[in-house]
């Protein structure tokens, strides 16, 4: 009996206001806690004694339920709700349709397309106002939330002339989960779709809060199942479950897609043919979209994963990847809808797998229908450490191209490692192509500055799951977040995109912001060091791809091995991909291939990607390759000391709960740093034969060792399968 009321006695305390909870990290960078800066708070509750929506619409609402929550926390001062502006210190959310007062202010709107947002402050009747202007509801949910974003940031809104527009138009996320809730390259638990209760329990809170965080940036499409697609996914049963889903996610302004098996037809219908100029065959697509439409009217359209790692596709009929695509995009054309045809493409026969996309996909450049958007991963291979950027960016000039990026940490240590994606993801946007001379960068291709796309877009594999804060490890929500800012505007930085999602997601404070700024700008640097320094690539180990393994030269076909990339002999290592090899460099634009050409011209971050070079080619350091190499490796290990150190020194900016839990797995990474250092130079010194240079720590172990733990150490935890690829 004590027991139990000891039990109630807790339970009652959980329902008490003011009772205080862990932070944990759901409410991500939408936490809205007061704002410390006593002068900024007052400044806050002054300008903001009104909050004025005029209209019912169901989009406008959720504007209207978030303004409220966010300004009542970060205040302490409720903010009431009404129909027109009534008294100094309103603010006025809406559109020239919606509401007289923004019609008769007269903004110029013009340049905001059917998603940007102007937040100004005026004044209206007399009286000062600050006024959320869009051309369409969702423009002003849009503003809503960056409005909301000025205040967690600590910026002053006492005179405020703000426009933002996207830079691309599609920003979708895509995550690869299973039908059984299983998540392929997923860190964070099971799926978020409980498959099993919709589409009866649609309100699950959880739904709701995962479109909140996604509009909070501007992402309009989520893409709900792995592009290893299940057919059933085309099912009424499971189509009746993605239409309570889309449901959720209308108002806030975002589109479900779905990821569908090429050939549905013979697995759904068993027909005998998926062949995509079978006339059968594009009934059977046309009769089924027609059906996805009745389910989810505002369908966005279809992901296609075809003819990649056993994936079945056009080529298996004797077609190609316009047939293909075109087939689908016919049948999705009447309704608006679109096809994300994904670029990852690599065949057995391929003598480079960095060739394959390009060689596969140039020859068809103006073939493929308007409504058709070539999904191509930031580099050639498949999203690793750091790689070139795609030839196919900047060659593509007459077909629809979308980036695809990897914000889940398949390849950057799963959800142990920190490792903010920010750097990775604008390395690719500035890449310069030169495919209209000097300045033509992904970024300004994707914004349509470049070519005259029809459409683009910009995708992030995200892979949240069931974990309490959506990403495993604090950190990977910061990926998340950089990828929807850099969405809406491929013009920000990498650092300024990480102040603010700190700020928001931690605190304001000066000198917690500026040591964090140090750890997220070196974190993925510090991975490449740790891992594969100096061009070296996909020296993981088979099937987790989590470990080192760069002695692994054997397997079912040579490019799932490491030695394929790293060719390393006794007399030197790195890939030849210039003339004397397999000339993979004439697929960029002059004169990058002409600085591709010559290791002195390489960069030397991407060195090893284009040549194979004696371990003691001369680097710009004056130390040797092998030297140079070691040193990336020790460095790599010193980064990840530093990030702890810096770690520590922020324990009293921290809630208890993060910090215990990045400090733990920072020494998870440190552990790991140090094997894959110790892995990769034991392997490279058995090959090359020379000693460490002087100052460097021998490893650990003997090679043998990091061999036997290459599949007992690092194996993910036991519900995640081993997939065979993505």
């Amino acid at each position: 009996m004590l027991r139990l009321l000891t039990l109630l006695g807790l339970m009652a305390s959980l329902l008490i206001p003011g009772v205080s909870f862990a932070e944990d990290g759901y409410r991500m960078w939408l936490r809205y806690e007061p704002v410390a800066d006593q002068s900024l708070q007052q400044q806050y509750r002054k300008s903001l004694q009104q909050l004025v929506i005029n209209t019912d619409d169901a989009t406008l609402a959720i504007a209207k339920q978030e303004l409220q929550a966010g300004i009542s926390g970060l205040t302490g001062q409720a903010i009431p709700h009404s129909r027109q502006v009534s008294e100094h210190g309103a603010l006025l959310v809406g559109t020239p349709q919606s509401s007289q007062d923004i019609a008769n202010l007269k903004l110029d709107l013009s340049a905001l397309g059917p998603e940007g947002f102007r937040i100004v402050s005026a004044d209206i009747a007399g009286k000062r106002a600050t006024i959320v202007a869009a051309n369409s509801n969702k423009g002003a949910l849009y503003g809503s939330f960056h409005f909301l974003r000025l205040l967690q940031t600590e910026q002053s809104i006492n005179s405020l002339e703000i426009s933002s527009a996207p830079s691309v138009q599609h920003r979708v996320v895509n995550h690869w989960d299973n039908l059984n809730r299983l998540v392929e390259r997923g860190y964070a638990g099971l799926s978020l779709w409980d498959w099993g209760t919709l589409p009866a329990y649609k309100d699950n809170p959880r739904y709701r809060d995962y479109a909140r965080i996604n509009a909070s940036l501007g992402i309009n499409g989520t893409v709900i199942n792995n592009v290893n697609a299940d057919a059933r996914i085309l099912t009424d049963q499971f189509l009746e479950k993605a239409a309570a889903l889309a449901d959720v996610f209308r108002p806030y302004g975002i589109k479900l897609y779905l990821s569908v098996k090429f050939n549905s037809p013979m697995l759904l219908d068993g027909f005998e043919t998926a062949d995509p100029l079978d006339a059968d065959v594009q009934k059977w697509w046309q009769a089924r979209v027609k059906k996805v439409y009745e389910y989810i009217p505002d369908f966005g359209g279809f992901l296609v994963k075809a003819n990649s790692e056993g994936q079945p596709g056009p080529q298996d009929f004797n077609r190609n990847h316009a047939d293909g695509a075109n087939m689908l995009a016919e049948a999705l054309e009447p309704f608006g809808g679109i096809v994300f045809w994904r670029a990852f493409v690599y065949a057995p026969e391929q003598g480079d797998r960095f060739r394959e996309a390009y060689d596969e996909f140039m020859p068809l450049d103006g073939t493929f229908k308007d409504n058709v958007i070539v999904q191509i991963k930031n580099g050639p291979i498949d999203f690793q450490p750091r790689e070139p950027f795609s030839p196919l960016f900047g060659s593509l000039e007459k077909t629809n191209i979308a980036l695809e990026l990897q914000v889940t940490q398949e390849y950057f240590g799963f959800s142990y490692h920190l490792a903010y994606q920010g750097p990775l993801f604008t390395e690719a946007l500035n890449a310069d192509t030169y495919a209209k001379g000097e300045g033509s960068t992904v970024g300004k291709i994707l914004a349509g500055e470049v070519f005259d796309y029809k459409q683009t877009g910009m995708a992030a594999v995200i892979n949240p799951g069931n974990s309490r804060n959506w990403t495993s490890h604090p950190f990977v929500q910061s990926s998340w977040y950089a990828f929807g800012r850099l969405a809406w505007d491929v013009n920000l930085t990498s650092a300024a995109i990480g102040e603010e999602w700190l700020r928001q997601t931690f605190n304001n404070d000066t000198g917690f912001i500026e040591s964090m700024q140090e750890i997220m700008a070196i974190s993925r640097e510090a991975g490449v060091n740790y891992r594969m320094p100096l061009g070296l690539t996909h020296l993981y180990a088979q099937g987790h791809h989590y470990g080192p393994a760069p002695w692994h030269d054997k397997s079912g076909r040579a490019d799932w091995t490491a030695y394929y990339y790293h060719q390393a002999t006794k007399d030197g290592v790195g890939f030849d991909r210039t003339a004397s090899g397999s000339n993979a460099i004439e697929q960029y634009h002059s004169p990058l291939d002409q600085m591709y050409a010559k290791p002195e011209s390489t960069p030397e971050d991407i060195l090893l990607w284009f040549h194979h070079l004696g371990w003691d080619y001369k680097m710009g350091s004056g130390r040797t390759l092998w030297h140079e190499l070691v040193y990336k490796y020790d460095t790599g290990v010193a980064q990840v000391e530093k990030m702890q150190a810096t770690w520590e020194s922020v324990k009293d900016f921290v809630d208890t709960e993060r910090y215990q839990r990045v400090k733990a797995l920072l020494k998870v990474q440190l552990r790991d740093a140090k094997h894959w250092r110790d892995a990769c130079i034991s392997y490279f010194q058995s090959v090359n034969g020379l000693p460490l240079p002087k100052g460097s720590p021998k490893p650990a172990h003997e090679l043998d060792y990091y061999k036997r733990m290459e599949k007992s150490l690092y194996l993910p935890d036991p519900w995640y399968p081993v997939p065979s690829g993505h």
